[in-house]
């Protein structure tokens, strides 16, 4: 909820906003005895899965920090692109090395390529964990 708190925290509401809005449109639950040892006992449960993840996720970036990319564009006689190239040919060059990435976690720092030259994207590999793929674009 906005303002309010986010998934997960134990906040303090008055009983009207409690009962009237957020238990029953499901924003919120009623903190008994029960429900707050469920939910340490899903926080725990969360932290172990979120440490593995994160693990996964810093060997996956330690390969990816050695890796370099070149992509092949169209180009005119002076260096321009025609088009642009985007994150789906990074995710697409990406999967050729064995890496398989979304390209919605792919991010491009320059908003738009049209020359040829060298460049870096970032990946998110996870929430706490990025890398930096330097990548050159080259006229084919």
């Amino acid at each position: 909820m906005p303002n309010l708190g986010h998934k997960d925290d134990v906040i303090t509401v008055k009983d009207g906003y409690a009962r009237n809005y957020l238990i029953p449109k499901g924003f919120a639950i009623n903190a008994t005895k029960v429900a707050r040892k469920v939910h340490e006992e899903n926080l725990r449960q969360r932290a172990h899965k979120e440490a593995q993840l994160k693990d996964v996720a810093l060997e996956l970036a330690e390969k990816l920090k050695d890796v370099s990319i070149t992509i092949g564009a169209k180009t005119s006689t002076k260096g321009k692109i025609f088009g642009s190239v985007n994150t789906i040919q990074i995710a697409e060059e990406l999967t050729k090395l064995g890496f398989e990435m979304d390209r919605k976690n792919i991010a491009i720092k320059e908003e738009l390529i049209k020359e040829v030259g060298k460049y870096t994207a970032t990946v998110k590999l996870h929430r706490e964990v990025e890398v930096d793929v330097p990548f050159e674009i080259i006229s084919e």
